[in-house]
Order: structure tokens, then C-alpha cells, then sequence
């Protein structure tokens, strides 16, 4: 239920200890760019509250996770371990506290590179964009495909089903969506308690909180859907990228059409922090072994010398 103190959007960190260094760097653009002066609530586990609270400033507040503790979840869930579903959880579950009608949730790994609006977020009618899209480019490609793709898609389909939403063509994101609590709380009276569930009950099925959002959404209509293509910028695997560094499109260039870029911490977790704004030699670094480099240099010096003998 929405009150009369609430924003009208802010924006969600769910977070923990071990990306602590990713959210520093998010907060950091966030801080540069967050030129209306809206909120950020970076939400984490209580034993990690001290640790966060650097990041504390007049837009940025951290809260601790118990504060919906009576939805989290001790044990594993459908096969997931419990913290990868109570971050879940409170993506859902954070419209409860009643601190914004509506919320843009964004990852530790992302960076901001533009100013940041209400205005990004909101439709002129004051209700919030649905980033709605198909995600093709990722469905082509081979070993994303085999890797992710089918397993999630499964999973996509189960939720159909459980609320009945009849719908060939499969409209979601994989993350970064922004939040109504109009549609979270109607997902809540109309689809779990009558079901006697919690939002748990709704990730055992599937542990897709955005879809289960987007689809419930898309069945329902509790607001008008405004449909938009992604804000950030996801490079979901290493050639995705390796292909963008190749081409040399930067941080000005991805600001035409992005709000922020993540580079998936998934497979740069074992590598320092990726810099997007970084020269090519040393953006490809992190992908190169050193033998790799060595073959580089010596192709680079046959090249030059083919060149110098034709020139002679």
C-alpha cells in the first residue's frame, strides 16, 4: 500500500560482504551521476552492516536484511543455497517497507556512466517503464544457449503456468527491471496468499524473481505497461565483452543508449575490477595468457617487418 511519504522511485542494492569492493565502485558512479538527488538503499545481511555503512551519504542509506527477516529463508530452496534466494526474496519482499512506490533494482557489478533521472525510470503518466524484451541476441549464441539458456527458459515456462499466463512469445529481463509495490502487492493478495505461499514458495518453483514479476505483471495489469529495451548494459559472458573491447566502443558510446554497463562478475570475479573506461591494451589484458600476448607481439613484429620490405 502506498503512502503519501513515499518517493516516487528510488533505487535497490541487494548486496553482501564478498562484492563489497563492486559496491563501493557502484555507489561511487552513482554518487557522480545521481543528479536528482534520488535514493539508493543498499540492502545486506545485518553481520555486514558495519562493513557497508561506508558507503552511507545524504542518497545512499544501508539497511539490514532482517528488516524482512520474516520472509527469509534458513535453508536451501529449491536446490539454491539460502542466501542466493533471500536476495531474491528481498527484491520482492522491499516494497514492504513502504520507502518508494516504485524501485529500480541494479546490481553490485554495475556502473553508471550518465546522468541518472526520475525521468529513466518513470513513464510521464508517473507510472514506472517494464523492461520487457526477448533477449534473441542471447538465445543465437552457442554456448550461452547450451549453458543457460535452455534450463532458464524451462524454468520461464513453468511460471506461465502456474499463474496461467497464456503467452507464446516469452517477455522478461534478467535483471534490472524497475519495481511497482502497485503490482508487487497485488502479486501478493491475488496470487500468493491465495495460494497460502510465501515468496519462497514462488522461487522453489522457479528462481527467477524478475520473471515471476514480469509475467505476474503482463497476467494481471494492475498499472499500464510501458515497455522499454534494458537500461544497462549486461555482458552476460566473456566474448560478448571481448567483441565490444575489439570494436572499441567506450563508456561514451554506451551512454547513447545505457544508463550503467555490468560486466558479469560471474566470469570476472577471479579478475581484478573491470574498468570499462579502460585503454584496449589493457581491457583485453584479463583475457590474454601470456602465451597469448607473446604470439601477438611476435605476429605484430612479422607484420611490421613485411611491411618495412615492402617499403625498401
Amino acid at each position: 500500500m502506498t503512502t503519501s511519504s513515499q518517493q516516487d522511485v528510488a533505487l535497490l542494492l541487494k548486496s553482501y560482504l564478498p562484492d563489497l569492493h563492486y559496491a563501493e565502485r557502484l555507489v561511487q558512479s552513482f554518487n557522480k551521476y545521481n543528479v536528482e538527488n534520488l535514493m539508493m538503499y543498499v540492502v545486506v545481511p545485518p553481520s555486514d552492516t558495519a562493513e557497508f555503512d561506508s558507503l552511507s551519504g545524504n542518497n545512499v542509506k544501508v539497511l539490514g536484511e532482517d528488516l524482512l527477516g520474516r520472509h527469509l529463508v534458513q535453508e536451501s530452496t529449491g536446490g539454491l543455497r539460502p542466501g542466493y534466494v533471500n536476495q531474491e526474496i528481498v527484491k520482492l519482499a522491499f516494497w514492504e517497507l513502504g520507502l518508494a512506490r516504485n524501485y529500480f533494482c541494479v546490481d553490485s557489478d554495475a556502473q553508471f556512466i550518465r546522468p541518472i533521472r526520475a525521468s529513466d525510470f518513470l513513464a510521464p503518466d508517473g507510472f514506472p517503464y517494464s523492461v520487457l524484451v526477448e533477449d534473441l541476441e542471447l538465445k543465437v549464441e552457442p554456448r550461452y544457449f547450451d549453458q543457460y539458456w535452455r534450463d532458464r527458459e524451462l524454468s520461464l515456462r513453468l511460471i506461465q503456468a502456474e499463474i496461467q499466463l497464456d503467452a507464446p512469445v516469452i517477455l522478461t529481463c534478467h535483471g534490472h527491471q524497475i519495481f511497482s509495490a502497485d503490482v508487487l502487492e497485488d502479486f501478493v493478495r491475488n496470487f500468493l496468499d491465495v495460494r497460502g505461499w510465501d515468496y519462497r514458495d514462488a522461487l522453489a518453483v522457479a528462481p527467477y524473481e524478475f520473471s515471476w514479476y514480469n509475467f505476474w505483471l503482463q497476467k494481471s495489469r494492475p498499472i499500464p505497461i510501458h515497455p522499454r529495451e534494458p537500461l544497462v548494459k549486461v555482458f552476460h559472458h566473456e566474448g560478448h565483452h571481448f567483441e565490444y573491447i575489439l570494436r572499441g566502443i567506450g563508456p561514451k558510446d554506451l551512454a547513447r543508449g545505457y544508463l550503467a554497463v555490468v560486466v558479469n562478475s560471474n566470469f570476472t570475479r577471479d579478475l581484478d575490477l573491470v574498468e570499462i573506461a579502460a585503454p584496449k591494451p589493457i581491457a583485453l589484458s584479463p583475457y590474454l595468457s601470456y602465451r597469448e600476448v607473446g604470439q601477438l607481439l611476435r605476429a605484430k613484429a612479422r607484420k611490421s617487418l613485411r611491411r618495412l620490405g615492402r617499403k625498401a
